[in-house]
């Protein structure tokens, strides 16, 4: 059988933006069927652009074309950065469409905001294969703010952000990052600012074992376990310092001298390519 959609979240969506669309700017009130909401701003407002095109979140096939329509935008822009490598050859490309079953479920019979969140990023990273750093650093801090999983990708970009602009250089592209957070998020801050980084940044969200794909073989209580959790975490930091130190920059020079403008480091550092910054 071939299910129409799949409804995991789009419900609770529609009914965690009502909330803000009847006037409610305390963070902790806004909430739907799975909870409340812990989600940016960002993911706010761009759902609540679908809750008026969707009538009120009802037209869920307007919906799916919609994503449809995301789906497509992600494919131009994951094989923009594919062909800039000038690595993968263009068959691949239709391979990757007819086999990524899981992205075409993500987008269009579950409606998650993953892929609007994905969408933007991997626009982010167009624009910085591109030079725009600035533009780029606009479009990451706006995925950041649709869900908070963008994060991920934030020490790779401020390895980058310093290695092309030294520690001076890269401040004021960190600013554009914090200012659009600040900016988007100045509702719900000036009614309840506790309350809204709490729950829109909250770290320590449990997840439910039910939702989990890629830990399914564990026992749920392994899975739920603060200790299986912090280990996760100090294995990641741990994979991002061996990077840092082995990857990430040269063998020939000491990793401080990113701090350094460019143009003073002793030596030269090499310029950035394609590769480098994917």
């Amino acid at each position: 059988r071939r299910p129409a959609d799949t409804e995991i979240d789009w419900k609770a969506y529609m009914q965690e933006v009502e909330g803000f669309a009847n006037g409610t700017l305390d963070y902790t009130q806004l909430k739907g069927d799975t909870g409340p909401l812990v989600y940016p701003a960002g993911f706010v407002y761009i759902f609540l652009g679908l809750y008026y095109a969707t009538g009120r979140g009802s037209d869920i096939r307007l919906a799916q074309y919609l994503f449809a329509g995301l789906y497509l935008l992600n494919l131009l822009l994951v094989f923009r950065i594919y062909c800039r490598t000038n690595k993968v050859p263009p068959y691949v490309f239709f391979f990757m469409c007819c086999a990524s079953y899981r992205i075409h479920s993500i987008f269009v019979l579950r409606l998650f905001n993953d892929p609007v969140a994905m969408a933007l990023l991997f626009l982010a990273i167009n624009l910085f294969l591109e030079e725009r750093w600035s533009w780029g650093c606009l479009f990451f801090s706006l995925a950041v703010s649709v869900k908070m999983n963008i994060l991920l990708f934030a020490p790779g970009l401020l390895f980058l952000l310093l290695q092309r602009f030294g520690l001076l250089g890269c401040i004021p592209k960190l600013c554009i990052c914090a200012l659009l957070q600040v900016v988007l998020g100045l509702p719900f801050l000036l009614v309840n600012p506790v309350g809204y980084l709490t729950r829109s940044f909250d770290l320590g969200r449990q997840f439910q074992f039910k939702w989990t794909v890629n830990w399914r073989f564990l026992p749920e209580e392994v899975f739920q376990n603060r200790v299986f959790h912090a280990a996760l975490l100090l294995a990641h930091l741990a994979g991002l310092g061996l990077f840092a130190l082995h990857r990430w920059h040269s063998s020939k020079e000491n990793i401080l001298t990113l701090l350094k403008d460019p143009g003073k480091r002793k030596p030269a550092s090499p310029r950035l390519t394609v590769n480098n910054i994917l």
